[in-house]
């Protein structure tokens, strides 16, 4: 490969990466213009005590969901308070896989850069290999 490919293809990265943070911060705009859109849509319909209506081959309608969390500090109450009325079998554990990869990572640091033998056959591992990009100075 070329210093000429090498350079296109940095160039090519650069262009790419930015247009992701381009239009990540466009789906962030779009979403609160949409949840503001669709507030002021749901107010208006149920103001107006209405429903369900049809728009241009749509059907806008009213609906509720209700989303709920454990209170700050209470989670363990919580699942006491499931476990007692027969309910524990919705506890779910679960380790984020950040953490996962973590932790991987440093116990194959401390075992001379392989993972430890109770590791095996539990869990996979691959690596990626990426470039990164942050500006120079020049």
């Amino acid at each position: 490969m070329t210093d000429e490919t090498m350079l296109a293809l940095a160039d090519r990265l650069k262009d790419l990466r930015a247009t992701k943070d381009d239009l990540a911060d466009q789906t962030k705009a779009n979403n609160a213009e949409i949840e503001k859109t669709e507030r002021e849509l749901s107010d208006l319909m149920a103001q107006e005590e209405i429903q369900s209506f049809r728009r241009a081959g749509t059907l806008f309608y009213l609906t509720s969901h209700t989303y709920a969390s454990p209170i700050a500090g209470r989670k363990a109450d919580l699942y006491d308070a499931l476990r007692t009325q027969g309910h524990g079998d919705i506890i779910v554990e679960t380790v984020h896989a950040q953490t996962l990869s973590s932790f991987v990572r440093e116990r194959i640091a401390e075992n001379e850069d392989h993972l430890p033998a109770w590791l095996e056959g539990v869990v996979n591992t691959h690596e990626k290999v990426s470039v990164g990009l942050r500006k120079s100075g020049k």
